[in-house]
């Protein structure tokens, strides 16, 4: 079991522009419920889903463990509690879909998960995966997300298969325990020269951003200004339609009165 001392970082926190050059970053690591659970934040990336074991950033976590409870909640979600022997359980979120949404043909289930339908009625609800009915204790690999409910930590499921053997299972865990070794079990280490270039493509790409905004303002401002001058000249054209106008109503007016005054000219 890991607790959250374990987790503490020995090494510093590199910045966010390496961290998609770490073994964890962009994998579904794996972890065990008590790992989840042990998971930190760091000062700066709250509210980025991000979450650091020692000093490696996890955003997308991988489970295997038994299921253990199946319940309904509310209609817009169903939750799995799996126990993977880690000393912790954990509760598993699947989003179900709205009626209009989940009654397309396009839509491949009736949940956020393609491979997992939900049914309700009659006061039976079942979780099907892969058109079988889950049921427990049934032995699953998932693939989730992280997230928080009423300060407890739980997993929002993005993927799930069945464990169907115990070689499965045992390939699993002998999986979990090699990564464990290899990566989780010391800090994430970056070399001087690969920093020094993550740190020169920051700044390459910091640099290119900014002349891509300095160039969508330039854009902006000549589009304004293109803008400002052809209302210009359409007002300076509607003040001469209007001064004619104006030229042309006198005169219609004058024509118009010595007209009036020739016909009542006395005999």
């Amino acid at each position: 079991m890991t607790t959250k001392a374990a987790t503490k970082a020995t090494s510093p926190i590199y910045p966010a522009y390496c961290f998609a050059a770490s073994p964890t970053y962009n994998a579904w690591v794996k972890l065990t419920a008590a790992d989840v659970h042990a998971l930190r934040y760091e000062p700066g990336y709250e509210g980025q889903n991000l979450y650091f074991h020692l000093n490696h950033p996890i955003r997308y976590v991988c489970l295997v463990g038994t299921i253990v409870a199946i319940d309904d909640p509310t209609p817009k979600l169903a939750i799995l509690t799996l126990d993977d022997g880690s000393g912790q359980t954990i509760e598993v979120k699947i989003a179900r879909l709205p009626p209009e949404i989940a009654s397309s043909v396009d839509c491949p289930s009736n949940t956020a998960v393609d491979n997992v339908d939900v049914t309700t009625g009659l006061g039976a609800f079942r979780v099907f995966v892969d058109h079988v009915h889950l049921d427990i204790p049934a032995v699953v690999k998932i693939k989730c997300t992280i997230s928080w409910f009423r300060n407890m930590r739980q997993l929002e499921l993005k993927r799930i298969s069945t464990v169907r053997s115990t070689d499965d299972e045992v390939k699993a865990w002998a999986e979990l325990a090699a990564f464990r070794r290899d990566v989780l079990s010391r800090p994430w280490h970056l070399q001087r020269h690969k920093l020094g270039e993550l740190d020169a493509e920051a700044r390459a790409t910091a640099q290119k951003d900014r002349e891509r905004q300095r160039e969508r303002l330039d854009r902006e401002t000549k589009r304004r200004a293109r803008r400002r001058a052809h209302e210009e000249k359409v007002k300076v054209y509607e003040e001469k339609l209007e001064s004619r106008r104006r030229k042309e109503e006198v005169m219609m007016n004058a024509g118009a009165l010595e007209r009036t005054n020739f016909i009542n000219w006395p005999p």
